[in-house]
């Protein structure tokens, strides 16, 4: 499992998990799980994107909050003080799979278990600094802004001529993610590919120089 937070740990947690996980499977665009199944319930990612997201009842505008992918966890919040998170969570492809624990069974993880502790502390605080990061990017910087930062937050390191969680996304969804409409977003993405920094395709997003784009004044 790529980045996966459940490898390599005692003998004692790892019988834990596979003795408490129970595997889910969803195709893109199912549901998973409501807010009130997970405060009963804990998951770990093992395949596949998830997008937690919040819809606007009134106007239906949607803002996605995070795409979960292989190792992430949720729901935090819920796991620390029990209460309603009341988040959308959608499968972005077919075959996403989730191992699915008793929530009191992992609380009991990060009570007694050091080894879990120091897996999940440190997942908690990259989680609060995102957040953090997603609200300064919303009220702070403009459109154009937000978009550069997600396409150059998503390059490949290993394959910088590929985007990571995003390169095949409807522009729909990459809208949402940086809080704007699909129109605003198609003409920011034209003016980046004018710029020769980008192609687009339909709905995938290829960067063409990738060291341009990490020198961009934008970034």
């Amino acid at each position: 499992m790529e980045e996966s937070l459940i490898v390599n740990l005692p003998n004692r947690l790892q019988k834990d998990i596979e003795a408490y996980g129970e595997p889910y499977y969803f195709n893109k665009n199912e549901t998973i799980f409501s807010p009130e199944a997970l405060l009963k319930y804990f998951f770990i990612v093992f395949k596949g994107r998830i997008k937690v997201s919040q819809v606007e009842p009134e106007s239906g505008k949607e803002q996605t909050l995070k795409i979960l992918t292989t190792g992430d966890m949720y729901d935090i919040v819920s796991l620390l003080d029990g209460e309603l998170h009341n988040n959308l969570l959608t499968s972005l492809d077919d075959h996403t799979q989730v191992m699915r624990f008793p929530i009191h069974i992992v609380r009991s993880w990060v009570n007694k278990n050091s080894s879990f502790r120091q897996l999940i502390l440190p997942y908690i605080a990259k989680q609060i600094r995102e957040t953090e990061e997603l609200a300064l990017d919303l009220s702070l910087h403009t459109t154009s802004q937000r978009l550069f930062k997600l396409i150059v937050k998503n390059i490949d390191p290993e394959t910088p001529g590929k985007l990571k969680l995003i390169h095949d996304l409807p522009h729909e969804e990459i809208a949402a993610l940086i809080g704007t409409t699909r129109k605003v977003l198609n003409r920011q993405l034209q003016e980046l590919k004018s710029e020769g920094v980008i192609d687009v395709k339909r709905k995938n997003i290829t960067p063409k120089n990738a060291q341009k784009l990490l020198d961009h004044p934008e970034k």
